[in-house]
Parts: structure tokens; sequence; C-alpha cells
């Protein structure tokens, strides 16, 4: 923007008044011209929180049911509660589960969930996938060392299943689901090295098994992700058909 003045022809007081009105009106255009030149958020762009982490409302005289896992469970639980409807009020703790360490941390507050005063008729749980994925730098990365390795991984699930065993609730634990050839930071079939230490807690505690890794393995092609441990839509329905019956069987009981 170019100013042109005769200083002669003004008073001292009006010229710095005027010049301060030209700085003004360059900074003014030159922030429009900023604010013109910057990208502007997609519509939509912003994440929404994942449905499956919002509480549920107990219906009265259900049995009450705990699901505890990662973005896998995340990822089945609405359908689990669709299945189970009239039958067990279904809830689940309200984050990604994450490693079995963080579950060691957390596992207070979550057997908390939606009321410390009421208890847990079934319990269905996992943790896996974060355990065995290699971590550098705050993300996936295969040179970095895995979040816990395999023999922490067993240790830190007895400890978890004597404080779940605390609850009264009927335990169900679910295998960790396949890891496919391709995905980052993780490798394929580390998961059974894991599931074996799992099954090896699971018998000496007495607790159930949902084996969804061997229901997963069976259908890949058919429902989950290309170079991916997540599942399809329709992947996570079958995931949670089993999920399920494990539940209603565990209730039965």
């Amino acid at each position: 923007m170019r100013i042109t003045v005769n200083h002669s022809n003004l008073p001292m007081h009006s010229l710095r008044s005027f010049l301060r009105f030209g700085v003004v009106a360059v900074c003014l255009l030159t922030v429009s011209a900023i604010f013109a030149q910057a990208p502007k958020p997609e519509k939509g762009g912003e994440k929404k929180k994942d449905a499956s982490l919002a509480p549920v409302e107990d219906v009265a005289g259900l049995p009450r049911v705990l699901l505890i896992g990662d973005s896998i469970s995340m990822g089945y639980t609405i359908p689990t509660r669709d299945l189970l409807k009239g039958v067990a009020n279904v809830h689940r703790i309200p984050v990604n589960g994450n490693s079995s360490d963080v579950g060691l941390k957390s596992l207070t507050n979550w057997l908390a969930t939606d009321g410390a005063d009421k208890k847990w008729d079934v319990i269905h749980f996992n943790w896996g996938l974060h355990d065995l994925k290699h971590w550098k730098d705050g993300k996936l990365d295969p040179t970095g060392p895995q979040v816990n390795p395999v023999e922490q991984y067993e240790k830190n699930l007895h400890e978890i299943v004597e404080q779940l065993k605390k609850t009264g609730a009927k335990l169900i634990f679910a295998t960790t689901t396949p890891v496919p050839e391709g995905t980052v930071g993780r490798v394929a079939k580390d998961e059974v090295a894991y599931n074996e230490a799992a099954l090896r807690v699971m018998k000496s505690e007495g607790v159930a098994v949902d084996d969804l890794h061997a229901l997963a393995e069976s259908k890949l092609a058919e429902i989950q992700l290309s170079k991916n441990v997540h599942f399809s839509g329709p992947g996570y329905k079958v995931l949670a058909a089993q999920v399920a019956a494990s539940i209603k069987s565990a209730l039965g009981k």
C-alpha cells in the first residue's frame, strides 16, 4: 500500500496521526493477507470420540458386563451390546485399554466404570496388540523395542487376573487377534507367542478363554483389513457374535 502526503500542508499533530493510521492500515492488510493464505480446516475434520466409549445406562434387573481391551474391543463393543440387548448391560472401559502395563496402573479406576458401588457379573478382557508392538519416540517403529516382551506380558497378566478375581465376576480372556504381514510396527505372527503365554496364565488361574484369534484366523481374508490389525465393519460383527456367545455362556453358569 503506497501513501503519498504533502507534509507542508499538515500541522505536526495531524501528520503524526496520519502516519499512525498508515502504519495500522499496513499491519491490518498484512494480517489479512496471512489469514487469506492460511489453509482452512476441513469441514468435519475434528476428531470425534468413538461412540463405543460413551457410558450406558443400566436396565434394572439385568446382569452387568464389562469389556476391557484396545481398539479391537472398541470395534466389537456396540455390536456385542446389540446382541445382548435385554440379556445384559454391556459396559466397557471409557478408553483404549492399550498395553498390559497400562492396564495394571488403570484397573482400579476402570473397574469403577459407571459406578464404583456396583458389582460386575462378567468381565471379558484382552491385552496383547499394544504389548507386542515396536515403539520408539512416541510412534510405531520397527527399529524400536517391544512395549512389553512376552515374559513381562505374562507377568502382568498374572497380576491383572489377581485383581480381576477380587471383583467376584466371572472372567473371560479373549486371545489376541492376528497380526498380518505388512503391518507397520508389528511383526506378523508375534501374537502366537503372546497368546501361548496368556493361555498359560489363564489355565493356571482357571479363567475361561474366548479364542478370537482362532475365529479371526479362519476368516482373515473376509474380515480383516489389508496390512492392518483392525477389521471391517462386518468383521467386527463376526467377532461380536462370538464375544456375545461367550458372555451368555458365562451368565448361564
